[in-house]
């Protein structure tokens, strides 16, 4: 009985819509045609289609984690100077941005500096690395966090929305000193870090030391056990340098269209021109 070729063609792909390989639906007819004209063994073809279904996946995975990661663009380890920041090792940071250890044991990562000094690119830098390397990153101003935290509290829903960003191996908290002195909204905070507390990571940027932060919680008691779970299993970075957007203040050049909101692929791909300017204006 002869087979015929176009409906063999048809079930396999019916089949390999079932088994979820959308990677090889696409692409085995010219890996088949290869296959023929070269005289592949069996065991070669089908390595060919999974090693291309498996880097498939890679590149989704790496693209989803980036969308939800939120970061800003341009952000780059690249485009950040190290010189202009003398008290901050590239070296150190450079090991950090593997995730290996600090990330399995749920440390943290603090940085602290006036405004302008570089603490938010760094930030941002660094999670951008960090889900380069397959770890999940979510990147959020903090006054925009705790005000959905305090929705999702009065809607009864907290420990939900705690457990949703668990699957964050790295938050990262910007500008922290924003949030207003309100028992409300520090409470949700002081939730957070306990919840997070030696079982996933937070990296926390601050202009204000530890010293300041009674203007951050009302309470003692509970600025004293923030600092202090914070502080437990954490590297701390301090960033007292000039500001970096008042020294170029009138060194900048008006960009053209409207800047992206989040990093994407492209800005990670084609970072070369764009680091240059973002080198002067680190936030």
């Amino acid at each position: 009985m002869s087979q015929n070729p176009v409906i063999d063609g048809q079930r396999l792909t019916l089949m390999l819509n079932e088994l979820r390989l959308p990677a090889i639906k696409q692409m085995w007819s010219d890996f088949a045609v290869r296959s023929d004209r070269e005289g592949w063994p069996a065991a070669r073809f089908l390595a060919a289609l999974t090693e291309h279904e498996l880097a498939e996946r890679d590149r989704r995975r790496m693209e989803r984690h980036l969308s939800e990661a939120r970061l800003p663009p341009g952000k780059t380890l690249d485009g950040f100077d190290f010189n202009a920041v003398p008290m901050i090792s590239r070296a150190q940071v450079m090991a950090m941005c593997s995730g290996d250890g600090w990330l399995e044991n749920g440390a943290n990562l603090m940085l602290f500096g006036p405004p302008g000094g570089g603490k938010s690119h760094l930030a941002a830098a660094i999670g951008l690395a960090l889900v380069e390397k397959g770890w999940r990153v979510l990147f959020t101003r903090t006054s925009d966090l705790v005000q959905k935290l305090q929705v999702a509290r009065r809607e009864l829903a907290l420990e939900a929305a705690l457990a949703k960003l668990d699957k964050y191996h790295l938050l990262i908290l910007d500008d922290l000193a924003y949030i207003t002195k309100d028992q409300a909204e520090t409470s949700v905070l002081f939730e957070l870090i306990s919840a997070r507390y030696e079982r996933r990571s937070t990296l926390i940027t601050a202009n204000q030391p530890f010293g300041e932060w009674g203007k951050i919680f009302p309470d003692p008691a509970m600025t004293l056990a923030a600092v202090d779970r914070l502080v437990h299993h954490a590297t701390i970075f301090e960033m007292n340098v000039e500001s970096y957007r008042r020294r170029t203040a009138t060194q900048r050049q008006s960009g053209a269209g409207r800047p992206p909101t989040y990093a994407t692929r492209k800005s990670v791909a084609n970072n070369s021109s764009d680091n240059q300017a973002e080198q002067q204006d680190q936030s």
